[in-house]
């Protein structure tokens, strides 16, 4: 990832730089600092797409896994209308029926938690990313200002 190599960049730039005697203060190079700014600015849109992606992979998983359910309770009003003559058979087929919709429904819903999970993850790593540059960025800046 283009943003972690970034921060990672700029946690060395600091951790290289001269050090102010008797202060926490470091002298940074200011045009690979702005550099490394303007590299996290272009990476976040980046990030920011792929997991807009996640979330269309989402809603397709799910549209696909409706799909699915519908072609499966399809397929099961089949068999029972196939095998409505007997008694027996069409107690079996609703039987049968029921279990593949519930199972159809349990599938759908693990498949749309997992996705929801997923992308709630990844949006949250991101924004504790964005925090810490944005952290890190202030934090760089007012002892830029602090230098005289």
């Amino acid at each position: 990832m283009d943003l972690l190599n970034a921060l990672n960049e700029l946690e060395e730039l600091i951790e290289s730089s001269g050090k102010i005697p008797l202060t926490r203060k470091v002298v940074v190079d200011e045009e690979r600092l702005f550099d490394l700014m303007d590299r996290i600015r272009t990476t976040i849109p980046e990030e920011i797409r792929q997991a807009k992606w996640v979330i269309q992979e989402r809603e397709k998983v799910l549209h696909d896994s409706q799909k699915e359910a519908v072609r499966i309770m399809e397929d099961a009003q089949k068999q029972l209308e196939k095998h409505a003559d007997d008694s027996e058979i069409t107690r079996q087929a609703k039987i049968m029926a029921e279990e593949i919709v519930n199972k159809a429904e349990a599938v759908a819903r693990e498949i749309r938690e997992g996705a929801r999970d997923y992308a709630d993850e990844i949006l949250a790593n991101m924004g504790e990313d964005i925090g810490k540059v944005l952290s890190q960025i202030e934090h760089s800046r007012s002892e830029l200002r602090d230098i005289k």
